[in-house]
This record gives structure tokens, C-alpha cells and sequence, in this order.
């Protein structure tokens, strides 16, 4: 009985450092690195510690588990040797196992561990001297096991890099915000803000830009009253001027040059040259991506570029504004002219236009329709199709239904969508 009081403080003093090093163990690989790099730059040395430990997460984690197992088994040990002497031969070491199993598992490991993840990151930056000690009391040792381990896997073709990570950082992120998005801790508008950031990489400008059937150009040959009169009739401030065929252009003009030369003609409107006012047109290939066009649109002071493809054919137009509503959604100022785009019924149902993009269509209501294979939603149609449907036909795809209502010549210019039940969906 003597030897039992003697070694049960020592067995449970075992039990709270191992506790420790379950509860350090989860909160180090489950803090996070975000706020971690935020608190070092505002001078914490606790999260200090913690990055140093998270920039070698591979020993980090084996220092860990070394000291965990050692205490564990020690602990086991002692208890397994006095409660044999109580309980002699096999049934005090089925005892012992049991009375250990029960106290590891509930003290040292589910208790310390579930407070470790509702706290992580106050767990690993209190705990983050301690392990720091560990790891490098205990460093040469893991670096010999990392070693015997990539010895011994690769055979067969395992190779280990903890420095690689599995996903992106933009994915890491986008995932997160999904996760508080479907958790009610970000809103839609946020969410779509957010991702669209994300995409900007991944998007080409000819994926956005305006095509080159809906552009609104003037005839550089016209006299300089008809080009005011066509500059007034346009809803733009900036307007391509081509010359003999409308998709050769030679110039931009910029309401505000045009109002410029008209004070300085005094009102004589036929006396402005206007080659003089046109600026030069910037042309850009279609497979830039809007991250980089953003960037030159910033560098160049530019607002304007016109997308051609890599025959040197004229594709669209780009605006800034275009990259800008990818980010926050549609902006209109007094002069846009309301088109509907999109009409909402009461029974659920969409009336769209063909040439709505499919991320606008998504996000006026909260869809999850993929835009990979198309960008407007009779792309999307005629690619699930792999035909041009006829007026009339109806498809379910995505958990969409989708019916067409008028096609012209080549062309699928309205349909109505809706969600489909889920024996449509079938």
C-alpha cells in the first residue's frame, strides 16, 4: 500500500505533462498561421515561438510525440509495477492496462486535446516555450528517425517534403471563406467580393471583355459634327473609331479630349481636327490574365484596351470597370442603360439572356452553375448540348432546368432557367 501512495503522485504528475503534450500537439498544427505572422508583426514573442515551431512542422510534431509516448509509457510502466504487487500475475496486468487506458485516454488525451481545438491559438502560443524546449533538446534524435523513414519509404517511391503544401494559399483562403459562408459568418456579397479576388488569376480577359458584336464604334470618316452627335447618342466616355470596316480600329476618342477641342475651337465644331484628339488604341491579347491586366491597366494609367486573338483579330474590349465588376458585382452609374438581363418570376423560374455570364447570372441568385467549359449561359447550354438548340427544347443539367426561348440564326438569345427536383435532376 506504501508503494502505491508513494508512486501515485509521480503516475499523475506523468499523466499532466503528457497532457501537456497532447494539448501542444493540437493546438501547434491546428493554430492559425495567419494570425500567427499578424501577431509576431505586432511584436508577440509567444507567436514568434509558435512560427518557429510551424516553419519545421515535421520535427515539431516528432519531437511531440516522442516526449508524449516516452511520459506514456513510463506512466504505464510504474503504474503496471504497483498494481501487480496488489493483484498478483496476469489479472493485475489486465488491471493495470485498463485503470491506464482509462486515465490516458480521458486526461491525457481527449480532455487536454478538445480544450487544445477549442482555443488553439491561446493553447499553442502558451505552450509554445515548452515545446520549443523539447524540440531541441530532442532535435538530433528526430532528425535521425526523418532520416531512417525516407530511407525506408523510398523504395517504394514515397517521398517525404514537409515544405510542400498540398493546396494553394489561394485555395486555403477560398476554402475558408466558404466554410464561414456556409456557417453564416460571411455574407453572400462578401463571399462573392472575396472569391473574386481569388479568380483574378485564373481568369483571361477574353473571359470578361466586351465581344466585339456588342461594341458601340464610330466611323472615323464622318465629319466632326456627326461624331458629337454620335459621341452625345452614346452612354460611354470612351468610343473606338474604326475606318471601312468596323472592326478595324484606329483610335480611341475620350469625351473628355473631345470637349477640350470644342473650347478651344471656341464652338466651331467643324474646325476640330479631330486626328489630332484620338488616341492611340491599345491592344491586348485575349489570354492575359485579369490579375496582369489589372496590374498594366494601373502602370499604363489606362482604362481601355481592346482584346484581339492571336491572329490579330479584333475579339472585344476591356475596360477596368469590367475587371472591377468581377470583384464586387455589377456597376452602374446614371448613364448605363437598363438592360434586363436577368427577370425573376414568382414561381422560381429565371428569364435570362443568352449573352449573361454565367458568374453574373450566379451571383444575382446565389447559383453554383460551373463556368469553366463557357462564359455566358447559352455557352453553358450549347456545351452541355454539344448542339444549338432549337426554340422550344428544354435540358436538366447542374441541378438546372433549362428552356430555350428564341434562338436567332446561330445564336441562343433567351431561356428561362430554374432549379430542377431532384427527379428531374435524375
Amino acid at each position: 500500500m506504501g508503494a502505491i501512495l508513494a508512486l501515485a503522485p509521480i503516475v499523475f504528475g506523468l499523466l499532466a505533462i503528457s497532457a501537456l503534450f497532447s494539448a501542444a500537439e493540437t493546438a501547434l498544427t491546428g493554430a492559425s498561421r495567419g494570425r500567427m505572422h499578424q501577431l509576431e508583426r505586432e511584436g508577440d514573442r509567444a507567436a514568434r515561438r509558435v512560427n518557429r515551431l510551424l516553419n519545421d512542422q515535421e520535427t515539431m510534431i516528432g519531437a511531440v510525440l516522442l516526449g508524449n509516448n516516452l511520459i506514456n509509457i513510463l506512466a504505464s510502466a510504474l503504474a503496471t509495477q504497483v498494481i501487480t504487487r496488489a493483484i498478483p500475475g496476469a489479472w493485475g496486468v489486465a488491471a493495470a492496462t485498463a485503470v491506464m487506458t482509462a486515465l490516458v485516454l480521458v486526461f491525457a488525451e481527449v480532455l487536454p486535446k478538445t480544450l487544445a481545438i477549442l482555443r488553439s491559438d491561446d493553447v499553442a502560443r502558451f505552450l509554445s516555450g515548452p515545446a520549443l524546449v523539447v524540440v531541441r533538446v530532442v532535435g538530433p534524435i528526430i532528425y535521425a528517425i526523418q532520416w531512417m523513414i525516407r530511407k525506408t519509404l523510398r523504395p517504394f517511391g514515397v517521398r517525404m517534403d514537409m515544405e510542400m503544401d498540398v493546396l494553394a494559399a489561394h485555395e486555403e483562403i477560398r476554402g475558408a471563406v466558404e466554410y464561414h459562408h456556409s456557417e453564416g459568418l460571411v455574407e453572400t456579397g462578401d463571399r462573392w467580393m472575396l472569391g473574386g479576388v481569388l479568380d483574378l488569376a485564373e481568369m483571361t480577359v477574353g473571359e470578361v471583355m466586351v465581344h466585339r458584336k456588342e461594341i458601340s464604334t464610330i466611323d472615323a470618316g464622318l465629319t466632326p459634327r456627326e461624331i458629337l452627335a454620335a459621341a452625345l447618342e452614346s452612354a460611354h466616355s470612351r468610343m473606338p473609331l474604326y475606318r471601312d470596316d468596323p472592326e478595324n480600329i484606329v483610335g480611341v476618342l475620350h469625351a473628355k479630349d473631345l470637349l477640350g477641342a470644342i473650347a478651344a475651337a471656341e464652338g466651331r465644331i467643324d474646325a476640330i481636327d479631330m486626328a489630332a484628339i484620338v488616341r492611340e488604341p491599345w491592344f491586348i491579347p485575349e489570354t492575359t490574365s485579369l490579375k496582369d491586366q489589372l496590374a498594366a491597366f494601373l502602370k499604363r494609367r489606362a482604362h481601355f484596351a481592346l482584346v484581339v486573338d492571336e491572329y490579330g483579330a479584333l475579339q472585344g474590349l476591356l475596360t477596368l470597370e469590367d475587371i472591377l465588376e468581377e470583384i464586387v458585382g455589377e456597376i452602374e452609374d446614371e448613364h448605363d442603360e437598363a438592360i434586363a438581363g436577368v427577370t425573376a418570376s414568382e414561381d422560381g423560374s429565371v428569364s435570362v439572356d443568352g449573352s449573361v455570364t454565367i458568374r453574373d447570372l450566379n451571383r444575382a441568385m446565389n447559383w453554383d452553375l460551373p463556368d469553366e467549359e463557357a462564359v455566358t449561359v447559352a455557352g453553358l447550354l450549347i456545351h452541355e448540348a454539344r448542339k444549338i438548340p432549337d426554340a422550344g427544347q428544354n435540358f436538366t443539367f447542374h441541378r438546372h432546368r433549362f428552356a430555350v426561348l428564341e434562338r436567332k440564326a446561330n445564336r441562343v438569345t433567351r431561356l428561362r432557367i430554374w432549379p430542377a427536383t431532384a427527379r428531374e435532376d435524375d
